[in-house]
């Protein structure tokens, strides 16, 4: 079962999550927490596997929850944003703080679903309506520079790209370029007739070898040293 814990400061809106996603038979709602403060407290006493983070909440938003969780250890939770707002300055915010995923309010129940099943697989943000965004903003951006950018506009997993000397094996720059593609693991399996497990080792192998936080910060950095 995979633990969710929801974060909204609408009753109504959790409960309808709720509803949702336990209908799913692999997912279990372990919490939940109408503000920053109450996810935070939540988090490190449930251990939720994925998080489902309103942004707009009293006291603390999702964004600073975000942030804070994501900076403590112990918390090993990956966080997917919910928000009613399709803002370029949220998803890249979101992003920066350590976010494993962005989604709409308005998106489809099997949407929900198929984003806390990804994000708890580490595929979250390959869902490729906003990695298409992030790589468009990102790819073609100038190398990072000493001067840190500011976190509204530039994400962390694509601030800290590594320089281009990074040695990959032949089959792990494979599996780099199809996840440029925005190709889960499955489908990465599928192309290059191996096992999905045999993906896995190689994408760790990639993330750890670049130096990256997630797949995204992966893609931008095959898109910015062409390997697309």
């Amino acid at each position: 079962m995979i633990r969710v814990l929801l974060v909204d400061d609408h009753a109504v809106m959790r409960a309808g999550f709720r509803m949702i996603l336990e209908a799913a038979g692999d997912i279990e709602v372990v919490g939940e927490a109408g503000d920053g403060v109450a996810a935070i407290a939540a988090a490190s006493t449930l251990h939720p596997d994925v998080i489902c983070m309103d942004v707009q909440m009293p006291d603390m938003d999702g964004l600073e929850a975000t942030r804070r969780i994501v900076a403590d250890e112990a918390i090993t939770a990956a966080v997917v944003i919910v928000t009613t707002f399709d803002r370029d300055d949220y998803l890249f915010q979101a992003l920066a703080a350590g976010a494993s995923g962005f989604l709409l309010k308005n998106a489809g129940p099997e949407e929900l679903t198929h984003a806390v099943r990804v994000a708890h697989d580490g595929d979250a943000l390959l869902a490729p309506a906003v990695t298409r965004r992030v790589i468009e903003r990102f790819a073609s951006a100038p190398a990072p520079t000493t001067d840190p950018a500011p976190a509204a506009s530039l994400p962390r997993t694509a601030e800290t790209a590594p320089a281009p000397a990074v040695e990959l094996t032949d089959r792990e720059t494979e599996v780099l370029r199809l996840l440029a593609q925005a190709m889960s693991n499955g489908e990465i399996a599928q192309t290059l007739f191996i096992g999905e497990a045999t993906v896995k080792t190689h994408v760790s192998n990639v993330l750890q070898k670049l130096g990256a936080r997630d797949r995204v910060a992966a893609v931008v950095y095959a898109h910015r040293h062409g390997l697309t």
